[in-house]
């Protein structure tokens, strides 16, 4: 009976200690998955590489800035000096729908890490060159600025068909290139809206 008695008394033992390993193995596995999980292991924790923009995006927004700020130039300058009711407000709308524009793409820029244009750069085409699409050159910007009357209007309209084309030409790149999605939306945008008012100032360009 002892000895009965003594064999289970080891087995015991023994069973004990192997419940013992095997929860102290578990609760180290379960330290060890926690540990990845909260950042421990810095591989499971980083985030995925590869940015959300590539060059075409930088590219899209560093030039149709400088390109929008000439436009609201001259938008500025019809809604002064305009004499067609209609040509007032098609000024008036690309003024108010450029403007926000300049903000949202400077933003992206920052965000990017890449410099925002500053007024003025490149703000009237490369010298008479123009390399954006559409630019006026210094010169047209002056001749636009001594017009006036039915004359002004004819100058304007022609000049903004002119730089809405660059323009669509510009974000049909990006739509076809870029990568960043909110990039590639307002190009979409811009090519949809100012192919129309293309349209519009062609028509208003007939009647004067």
């Amino acid at each position: 009976m002892r000895t009965i008695n003594l064999r289970r008394a080891v087995r015991a033992v023994l069973a004990t200690g192997a419940l013992g390993l095997a929860l102290l193995a578990g609760g180290c596995g379960g330290h060890g998955t926690d540990h990845d999980t909260m950042g421990g292991n810095p591989s499971a924790a980083a985030p995925k590489s590869g940015a959300t923009f590539n060059a075409t995006d930088v590219k899209f927004a560093t030039d149709m800035i400088p390109h929008h700020r000439q436009a609201l130039d001259m938008a500025k300058a019809a809604q002064s000096k305009a004499v067609t009711p209609e040509v007032k407000a098609l000024a008036d709308r690309i003024a108010k729908a450029q403007e926000p524009e300049i903000a949202t793409m400077s933003g992206w820029l920052t965000a990017w890490g890449e410099p925002v244009p500053s007024p003025g750069a490149m703000h009237h085409g490369m010298g008479d060159m123009g390399q954006m699409p559409g630019m006026m050159t210094d010169q047209e910007m002056q001749d636009l600025d001594k017009a006036a009357g039915k004359h002004f209007d004819m100058m304007f309209l022609q000049m903004m068909i002119k730089h809405h084309q660059g323009a669509v030409e510009m974000a049909k790149t990006e739509q076809a290139q870029g990568r960043d999605p909110a990039a590639r939306q307002l190009a979409a945008r811009i090519a949809a809206d100012q192919t129309a008012e293309i349209t519009e100032m062609q028509g208003l360009l007939a009647k004067l």
